[in-house]
């Protein structure tokens, strides 16, 4: 098993995983610390290191609100089980796992973009852990990259500073960690020219920006979980100018006091977080904080891209749980049954894809899996996370043979497609998987799992 690895960047070593055939290697710096000057500023490329750097922990999460601060919260009492994991400023770390004996398997990649509305998130939760699908034959990279205000933040001094990468720090920190694993992960025994990008929720709205940037020659096809967004007349994912990001910057800046992009400087990352608190907490950053359409690095809203053709289009997995955001649409009566926002964004993302003569295959999926557990929670939005990566076994809740069955065909449906961009395959354990075909704007036929 590959144990030290020789990156261009120097050695690393790894440890062996759950399962000795997988090794894992976490808290691998892509980006020097965006501290001090580089607060508010692009990523800047990580140094090369002497000597073996030892990858057995994850890195310190970006600064967010503390994990698990609402236990009585459905995603807090899911997701955030851990107040004491370490946060910090320094947190452009990424993961690997790898089933790889040696460097020139040439084996798929797999970099995986966690969501959490642009505000929270991070690599070490649970049902991110690589295992299962490098299991299958697969190099998992799972990115860190940096949140609210510390990834989003706009400011006429920070644009003077830096005016070719004057916002969409967190996307930056992406594309970067992206670029590492492009040069890199041959070294893991991965193949540099079969990347997928895959990403859920702020994930897979990060996993369209980074389409609508380009592929570059570093991913082939991606993957969005419950991340294309659309309501007609309310798109949430439009993003904000440049300008007014600026503003509202500015308007941060006042209310903390600061004069100068120095003085924002030398606060510290706890004063910041009292700052942020005061200013409106989780709800007023999940508003203010977003990427930006900077005309750098986002050039046009992704609704603007498809009218105009100026999309990237690559083979492509997205789809959506049945209860996550459904909307009442203007005009009808708020007892008529709702719409998926997500369906409706896949329905004119096809349509637009035949306007424009877009050959790539897009396989669409409805997650309607009754969830078991006293909360009674239902098809909500993220809970079909733990079923992609097959990580059942790690949440609390009273999973039972029908439900790893189904994560089983999920997880073979999507190491499929990175392998070859075809989710199909052969049955999984003996069980018949049904044939997942292309959706069309004239066929446009979810696939639907359930138990």
């Amino acid at each position: 098993m590959l144990r030290i690895v020789e990156t261009k960047l120097g050695k690393i070593q790894g440890l062996p995983a759950a399962d000795p055939r997988i090794t894992s290697f976490k808290g691998i710096p892509f980006a020097k610390p965006p501290v001090g000057n580089l607060r508010f500023h692009a990523p800047v490329p990580v140094e090369k290191w002497d000597g073996v750097l030892k990858a057995f922990d994850f890195g310190p999460i970006s600064v967010q609100p503390t994990p698990n601060y609402d236990p009585n919260d459905l995603y807090c009492r899911e997701w955030s089980v851990d107040e004491n994991i370490a946060m910090s400023e320094d947190s452009l770390y990424l993961n690997v796992w790898t089933p790889a004996k040696k460097a020139d398997e040439k084996l798929p990649v797999y970099i995986w973009i966690y969501g959490g509305g642009f505000q929270t998130g991070f690599t070490a939760e649970m049902e991110f852990d690589g295992e299962r699908i490098a299991r299958r034959g697969i190099v998992v990279v799972t990115v860190a990259y940096r949140l609210n205000m510390f990834g989003f933040m706009c400011h006429p001094e920070i644009t003077a500073e830096n005016p070719d990468a004057p916002a969409n720090f967190g996307l930056l920190d992406q594309r970067m960690a992206m670029q590492w694993v492009k040069d890199n992960i041959e070294a893991f025994g991965g193949d540099a020219d079969n990347i997928t990008i895959g990403g859920q929720s702020a994930g897979g709205g990060s996993v369209m920006n980074q389409i609508l940037h380009g592929t570059k020659g570093i991913f082939k096809r991606a993957v969005c979980h419950s991340g294309m967004f659309y309501m007609p007349g309310n798109n949430i994912m439009n993003p904000r100018t440049l300008a007014d990001a600026e503003k509202l910057g500015e308007d941060f800046f006042k209310f903390c006091g600061a004069k100068s992009l120095t003085d924002m400087r030398k606060f510290t990352t706890a004063e910041l977080r009292k700052k942020w608190d005061e200013y409106g907490g989780f709800g007023k950053s999940i508003a203010t904080w977003l990427p930006v359409k900077d005309d750098k690095f986002i050039k046009n809203e992704l609704f603007e891209a498809f009218n105009k053709n100026e999309l990237d289009y690559v083979p492509l997995i997205t789809g959506f749980t049945t209860d996550e955001f459904r909307y009442v649409p203007e005009g009808m009566d708020k007892d008529s049954a709702s719409i998926s926002a997500i369906e409706i964004a896949i329905k004119t993302y096809l349509e637009k894809a035949k306007e424009n003569g877009v050959k790539c295959p897009t396989y669409t999926y409805q997650f309607d899996v009754e969830i078991p557990g006293w909360d009674n929670p239902g098809k909500f939005h993220s809970v079909d996370l733990w079923f992609w990566f097959e990580t059942l076994a790690k949440c609390w809740r009273p999973f039972t043979g029908k439900w790893y069955d189904v994560s089983r065909q999920m997880c073979n449906y999507l190491c499929n497609f990175i392998k070859n961009g075809d989710p199909n395959g052969n049955d999984c354990d003996g069980i018949p998987m049904e044939k997942w075909e292309p959706s069309t704007a004239d066929n446009q036929k979810n696939i639907v799992f359930r138990v």
